[in-house]
């Protein structure tokens, strides 16, 4: 069995929540996709752990973990998640954890380009997390990265890395003015937090097509959500990325598969780290109210999530553009304390209610047309199945199922691993 656990909004759903969850059903988890500019929390009987770059699976002792071909990966950055979850008792070997040889380095200049071009752009910023995804992956497409396989080689990446500092200091150094990187700082810094990880690369799509052959169940874990994809997303306010689920074959190394089932990741409310439109966006006391109930803080910057009430416009495209056979409602018992709980039902653009999710300035301009259902004003967090639920908290499921046009599996009522309710 192939899946996929998705996001279906901005990102933020608590797809790594799910992931270690669901990841007890299968043998292998792959990472097919992005950095570590977002993170996935996740708590269970080990501890609170934030991944940015590690699959979700990496946590549970029998599953084998794997980082796609798709993926750009910060060495340095991977290093030190590694060291925290060792220090935590997990154990991480090349049994464990597979690298793809044809996954992308990002290396430390690629974060300095992000923080050279956002602080040009200033106040016009796309509200980068500063960690150079889209520098490396601009650089991918021009055919000048190094992928992890060439620290296998270190006589000719060396000279494949002179060249490329060579023309990277032409946008560094001539163009932004900023002092010109040196190729033996870089060699340096790919010694040192490189060498350690060398047993762990290997050709993973020979390794995936044997564990499809041999039958083994198989999750892909995306990063972000629909609306952050390069392609479907709020462009430009979006990964560098694919994050869509037909995407997870092809970044995970084995294009000649197909998905059997694609899980969304859906929050009860909506939420958003970064910039872009944001319709359904609250301010104010009514905003940090659901921000603090929600804990709505990114993982992976800390920075204070944007925050409104659930956007069923949003929502209905993303479950559409992931192609999603269930959904997972997450962080359902965060509207305890709502007596009316707001959905955005539609939007209006230039005086029309529209119901299709839009792009462009269409998108910019919209304003959010909300619905209000009754709040169940009560925990929620030791339900064990629908029965437990109070009549109001079934209500809004079903009704969130029905504008979303997509049956709802799960529903999370707590951060622990088993506070969650399983619908069929």
């Amino acid at each position: 069995m192939l899946t996929a656990i998705v996001g279906t909004n901005w990102g933020d759903e608590g797809k790594g929540r799910m992931v270690d969850l669901l990841s007890q059903q299968y043998d292998v988890v792959v990472r097919y996709q992005g950095g570590n500019n977002a993170g996935h929390t996740v708590v269970n009987d080990k501890g609170k752990f934030i991944l940015n770059l590690l699959p979700s699976g990496i946590l549970r002792d029998d599953t084998v973990n794997v980082m796609g071909p798709g993926m750009v990966i910060d060495l340095q950055h991977l290093f030190q998640e590694v060291k925290k979850l060792r220090d935590a008792g997990i154990d991480i070997t090349p049994e464990k954890l597979k690298i793809s040889d044809r996954a992308t380095i990002c290396m430390p200049y690629h974060k300095l380009l992000d923080e050279l071009e956002e602080d040009r752009l200033g106040d016009k910023k796309f509200g980068s997390t500063r960690r150079g995804i889209s520098p490396v992956y601009a650089d991918k497409y021009m055919k000048k990265t190094l992928r992890m396989g060439d620290l296998l080689h270190p006589q000719s990446t060396a000279q494949r890395l002179a060249d490329i500092v060579e023309w990277k200091n032409l946008t560094v150094h001539q163009g932004y003015g900023h002092e010109a990187i040196q190729t033996e700082d870089m060699l340096a810094w790919l010694k040192e937090y490189g060498s350690a990880f060398l047993p762990h690369i290997c050709n993973t799509s020979t390794y995936l097509t044997k564990a499809i052959q041999e039958g083994k169940n198989i999750m892909f874990e995306a990063q972000l959500g629909a609306l952050r994809d390069i392609d479907f997303g709020i462009y430009p306010y979006t990964s560098a990325s694919s994050t869509i689920a037909a995407y997870a074959p092809i970044g995970a190394g084995i294009p000649q598969y197909q998905l059997d089932n694609s899980i969304g990741i859906m929050k009860a409310y909506s939420s958003c780290v970064g910039e872009g439109p944001f319709t359904c966006e609250m301010f104010g006391e009514e905003g940090e109210r659901l921000r603090e109930a929600g804990g709505e803080y990114g993982a992976a910057t800390g920075r204070p999530r944007r925050v409104g009430g659930f956007d069923a416009v949003a929502s209905r495209y993303g479950a559409k553009m992931q192609g999603c056979t269930a959904i997972a409602l997450t962080k359902l018992d965060v509207l305890s304390y709502l007596d009316k709980i707001p959905v955005c039902v539609a939007y209006e653009v230039d005086g029309q209610k529209i119901t299709d999710f839009p792009t462009g300035d269409a998108l910019a301009q919209a304003k959010p047309i909300y619905e209000y259902l009754e709040g169940f004003q009560c925990d929620i967090s030791n339900c064990k199945s629908m029965a437990d639920l109070p009549t109001a908290a079934v209500n809004y499921i079903r009704y969130i199922e029905k504008t979303v046009g997509c049956p709802i599996q799960y529903v999370s009522v707590g951060a622990e691993r088993d506070k969650y309710i399983q619908l069929f």
